[in-house]
């Protein structure tokens, strides 16, 4: 271990140095401080120190190191004892029901999973620790069906290879408990079990279950390419597959074991769409797949690509896949359960995702409900629906995550891969593609053009002023009013950071309004909707647009150039002053 003096030269700081050292029994994010402090690096020391990671969209989540603004042992026990103080002290029930938690292959999963379970044991609350990796919704499926009071998750999805994330929430209570850092004692521990077979069995049986026609899924004409992306998906893929008739998928060998060090894609997130796939379209083209299905490395989420008549594979984006998903599970439903009133009959979506549910729901009579980003949100109403009676039919964000009836009320990119495969099944029986059938929901129900990106922004400030800029753009709380020299004309402004929304008789919001979040919405005069938002997760600045015809309208190409042209004008206007600070997405 490294010898350094802990005295810097300032008090406050020295005592939060002496406080992690004191805390922390990891020898190595030990010496990644004492290394700091030993060349001077004071700047950095104190913002790993006085900042504390925050919680996202998607839980806790951010780069492995030391300090409480990074991931490691301490910041999870720390995390681990708030959540079970806080669990214990709302819902009592908890040390009879006990917590789900399950973890994925990345660097230090296994032991942050292990630390959680101890302190959750500390607290006298019972633990069902998954032995091995899982998938996310393991956990959201074994909450359910155990009765369990909570669920974590140890996983950073789709993020770079040196984050972590543990997706839960936090209260403070820092100080390690006494057996804190004895994972062994926790793991032989008489009130912790492994539900991994039960849960797992209870699952594919379940999914098999949900099928359309197990005969015309083992006849299917449609090979499949499908890749775990070195996550935790393949055997579980494998599995799914098999257990809902399918013949067997043909894997992506260079990205089917586990590998948290993700050595053949430099962002393991397969929503990046072509760069993600490239060993996918090389295995599907040596194949002869039509169809790829790629899920992220904690396989929450499923990425489509299939195969054109020239040659060229289409990815589909998230917004897309939606509405094949959304339609699907329509048909699935008056074929399965004809006796349930589209009247009592849901779907979901966040409110950055496209409107096309609505469309459908619209005409075919069914519900619609938006919600903010986030499973969190679309997974308690959806909860909440099904208190009432309801029968949630499918619900999905635009970022690839979509959640196929209710047995997971949470995104699950196994059942999802599985009802893509039924339904390009069912669309190759009538000579169809999966893109055949994207015009044809288009032409029944309007055509939705999405137009969506980001900026990766690591500066703070810069994110700050971009959005108080917009707030006060012509004055103190003031929006702007066009863009394009007036061409554009802004009809309605929801800000869900401050609450405002012009559309409304009160001018206030009716979503759930957050202010540590920054979330503007315009809609304009010639319909668009297009919002900016930073993400929950990663250092980004995302903006999502949509433009709706009806279906009678005839020329998509005209309206997809004046919605580039739209966006153009917004990034140009509206993020131009900071727009030296942001990295646009790579293509």
């Amino acid at each position: 271990m490294c010898e350094t003096t802990t005295d810097t030269g300032n008090p406050s700081l020295n005592k939060l140095i002496e406080e992690w050292l004191r805390w922390d029994k990891n020898e190595k994010t030990q010496d990644e401080l004492k290394e700091l402090v030993a060349r001077k690096e004071l700047a950095e020391v104190e913002r790993l120190l006085n900042n504390r990671l925050l919680f996202g969209t998607a839980g806790l989540r951010g780069r492995m190191g030391t300090g409480y603004a990074q991931m490691n042992d301490l910041v999870i026990i720390q995390t681990s004892q708030g959540l079970a103080k806080y669990l214990t002290a709302v819902h009592p029930e908890a040390k009879s029901e006990g917590v789900v938690i399950g973890h994925d292959s990345r660097h230090n999963s296994h032991r942050f999973a292990r630390l959680a379970a101890a302190a959750f044991l500390n607290a006298g609350v019972p633990v069902y620790l998954y032995s091995k990796i899982v998938p996310t919704p393991f956990v959201p499926f074994g909450v359910v069906q155990l009765g369990a009071a909570a669920g974590v998750m140890v996983t950073a999805s789709h993020n770079p290879k040196e984050d972590n994330g543990y997706k839960q929430s936090i209260e403070e209570n820092l100080e390690p408990w006494q057996d804190a850092w004895d994972t062994e004692k926790a793991v032989a521990d008489s009130r912790l079990s492994d539900p991994l077979v039960e849960m797992s069995g209870k699952y594919f049986t379940k999914l098999s279950a949900s099928m359309l026609d197990r005969d015309m899924n083992q006849a299917s004409p449609v090979s499949f390419t499908v890749t775990a992306m070195h996550g935790v998906s393949h055997e579980y893929m494998e599995e799914a597959f098999k257990v809902c008739g399918f013949k067997p998928m043909v894997p992506v060998k260079e990205q089917m074991v586990p590998d948290p060090d993700f050595p053949t894609v430099k962002f393991p997130n397969p929503e990046e769409g072509k760069s993600a796939l490239d060993l996918s379209f090389k295995t599907a083209n040596e194949n002869k797949s039509t169809v790829i299905l790629a899920n992220d490395p904690d396989a929450d989420r499923l990425a489509v690509a299939e195969k054109q008549p020239n040659g060229q594979w289409k990815v589909f984006t998230g917004n897309e896949e939606g509405a094949l998903l959304g339609w699907w599970n329509w048909q699935r439903c008056q074929r399965l359960s004809p006796h349930i009133p589209a009247s009592d009959c849901y779907m979901v979506a966040s409110t950055v995702s496209s409107k096309i549910l609505r469309a459908i729901a619209n005409k075919e009579g069914f519900n619609f409900v938006e919600t903010l980003t986030g499973f969190k949100w679309m997974g308690n109403v959806s909860h909440g629906l099904m208190k009432q009676g309801k029968t949630i039919l499918f619900a999905f964000e635009e970022a690839i995550g979509f959640m196929n009836g209710s047995e997971v009320l949470d995104k699950d990119g196994i059942s999802a891969a599985m009802y893509v495969a039924e339904l390009a099944t069912h669309l190759a029986k009538e000579n169809k593609t999966l893109t055949d059938q994207l015009q044809e929901i288009y032409k029944m129900y309007g055509y939705h053009i999405c137009n969506n990106s980001y900026y990766i922004c690591h500066d703070q400030d810069t994110i700050r002023n971009m959005f108080k800029r917009m707030r006060n753009f012509s004055g103190k709380d003031t929006y702007p009013e066009s863009v394009g020299n007036g061409r554009f004309k802004v009809a309605a402004v929801r800000d869900l950071t401050t609450g405002y929304d012009s559309s409304q008789p009160d001018k206030c919001a009716v979503l759930p309004v957050s202010s540590s979040s920054e979330m503007i919405t315009f809609t304009f005069g010639n319909g668009c909707v297009l919002t900016l938002r930073t993400s929950g997760t990663e250092p980004k600045i995302k903006y999502y647009s949509e433009m709706c015809a009806t279906p009678d309208q005839g020329d998509w190409k005209a309206l997809e150039v004046e919605l580039a042209d739209l966006v153009n004008c917004v990034v140009e206007e509206l993020m131009q002053p900071s727009k030296n600070s942001l990295i646009p997405k790579a293509d």
